[in-house]
């Protein structure tokens, strides 16, 4: 079975004949083959030889365009912090709507002219041709609160909650047409899933997930699958208290941080809900022992039941993660299978 064939089936909860391994690599990928982050996240030719060089060393099921989540924000117009070996970040303190009315006036960029978002679909169409149906191709896009901070700042959003609910709903329309846009391109590239990152949902609670978050993720995953293709979901940070609304969502693939319990979400989220994760990137991936890694594994695996699961950790593997410890993560997915959820 192919690592393509092994993510698919995994998602749609078909039988497997291993577990599919989804670590997101970014800045390790830029590692292995020794070039600055910035060089990784700017130039298509780097980021597809870092991908190709990770997936060939540590046997992932996968790869992916995923860089950083200034992208659509940078060919908006937004000012972007760029550093030679660190993640290109926007900028919080000229956010590019810093007055509501600028949204207004905003216009959706074309994915396939405008600089940054070009090149994510030039990496999706090299790791197309290149893996040749071998691995599974990730598309990714950011998910409506994580576009809306990049767009607005992430403390100006959170007061605007409170202040300019209109506003923030006429933001998060207007991100949802944005990105709905971009993941068509990247399917239309090739990419054989979209992943979703929106880190900053796990800052607001229930209330405001359900009021202003929940109805956009929704129609994510809905309009990408008419698109024909899997979806994945990203959200950093401490989600339990969302979880029963994520239930809701349809996604194919929830990705989970390491401080939610594997056990828990199993619970809330059905034996059927396909989930990835989540090892601690650090104490675990980062700083443990090929051991270690292969006893958190473990955990998650009997915590999820053995069923309808991916190998991953709660968030990218951090660049200076030992290889032996990817190495272990390879070899705990080639080792184990599912079983059917029922």
């Amino acid at each position: 079975m192919t690592g393509r064939e092994r993510v698919l089936r995994t998602m749609r909860g078909e039988p497997v004949d291993t577990l599919a391994n989804v670590a997101i690599t970014m800045m390790k990928a830029a590692a292995e083959i020794g070039v600055p982050y910035r060089t990784y996240c700017l130039d298509a030719d780097a980021h597809v030889r870092g991908q190709l060089a990770i997936t060939k060393k540590f046997d992932t099921d996968h790869v992916s365009c995923i860089s950083d989540p200034g992208v659509e924000a940078a060919d908006l117009g937004a000012e972007i912090i760029y550093r030679e070996d660190a993640p290109p970040t926007p900028d919080e303190s000229r956010p590019l709507i810093d007055e509501p009315s600028k949204l207004h006036r905003m216009r959706l960029p074309d994915p396939w002219s405008s600089p940054r978002m070009r090149k994510r679909l030039a990496v999706i169409s090299q790791l197309k041709e290149q893996v040749a149906g071998e691995k599974a191709v990730e598309g990714w896009i950011e998910g409506p609160i994580a576009e809306s901070a990049d767009l607005r700042g992430v403390s100006r959003i959170m007061i605007d909650f409170f202040d300019s609910p209109s506003f923030v709903r006429d933001l998060i329309a207007f991100v949802v047409d944005l990105e709905l846009a971009f993941g068509r391109a990247q399917v239309e590239a090739g990419a054989d899933y979209i992943g979703i990152g929106d880190a900053a949902a796990s800052l607001v609670g229930p209330d405001m997930y359900k009021e202003f978050v929940f109805e956009a993720e929704k129609r994510y995953v809905t309009e990408l699958h008419r698109l024909g293709v899997p979806v994945r979901l990203h959200i950093c940070g401490q989600t339990t208290p969302l979880l029963p609304l994520i239930a809701g969502l349809g996604a194919d693939l929830i990705d989970l941080d390491s401080m939610v319990s594997i056990a828990e979400a199993r619970r809330v989220l059905g034996p059927k809900q396909c989930i990835a994760g989540n090892i601690n990137p650090v104490s675990d991936l980062k700083d443990g022992t090929p051991q270690l890694v292969t006893e958190k594994l473990s955990e998650c695996f009997r915590d999820a039941g053995e069923t309808a699961w991916a190998v991953a950790a709660g968030c990218e593997v951090p660049r200076a993660t030992p290889e032996e410890n990817l190495l272990a993560m390879a070899h705990f997915a080639r080792a184990h299978t599912l079983k059917q959820a029922k």
